[in-house]
């Protein structure tokens, strides 16, 4: 199994906590057997730390290896402030793309689609991450962007483990309260 949990939760931390992710107090139902972690907001000073939201859930394996990580981050969007959703979601994963590059792993990412995120329409994109041409990772991220608030709902994770995570993350987006 490959040693994956640094790259994928700094990738994961560095995307959410960048000057692109723009929210509030969302509800998450997070599946049981996940730990879970509140998190205090890093990176742009401006914006007030008690505004942001950040919520991970992480899945390990039996030997506490990182298998899945889920993570919502909701920020505050200033008035009259438009924001390009598809633009944010390009970047992140431009972001992803590069950082995984710079470890020695491949990246292809499907085309920004249209998804929802609770009651808000979204964009969503996904990268397979392979090594050699083995497929050791995949990530998705999905954005939506609400009247003063904005969301990103990320979640990666081991091939094997996230395929095997489909109905666990189907149910955390079914249950989002946005």
């Amino acid at each position: 199994m490959i040693e994956c949990r640094k790259p994928l939760l700094s990738t994961v931390c560095v995307l959410l906590t960048s000057q692109w992710v723009l929210a509030g107090e969302p509800e998450v139902h997070w599946p049981s057997g996940w730990q879970i972690e509140e998190l205090a907001p890093e990176g742009d000073a401006s914006v007030s730390a008690q505004a942001v939201s950040r919520q991970r859930a992480i899945k390990n394996d039996e030997n506490g290896q990182t298998l899945m990580v889920m993570e919502l981050t909701a920020t505050p969007i200033e008035a009259g402030h438009k924001v390009n959703l598809q633009g944010v979601l390009l970047e992140m994963r431009k972001s992803i793309q590069k950082d995984f590059a710079q470890g020695g792993y491949q990246s292809v990412c499907t085309k920004m689609h249209p998804s929802t995120l609770s009651r808000l329409d979204a964009l969503e994109t996904t990268c397979v991450i392979t090594e050699n041409g083995r497929h050791v990772l995949s990530q998705t991220l999905v954005g939506a962007v609400d009247t003063d608030k904005a969301y990103v709902f990320s979640y990666a994770g081991q091939a094997q483990a996230y395929d095997a995570s489909k109905n666990e993350v189907s149910s955390v987006r079914d249950s989002l309260k946005l």
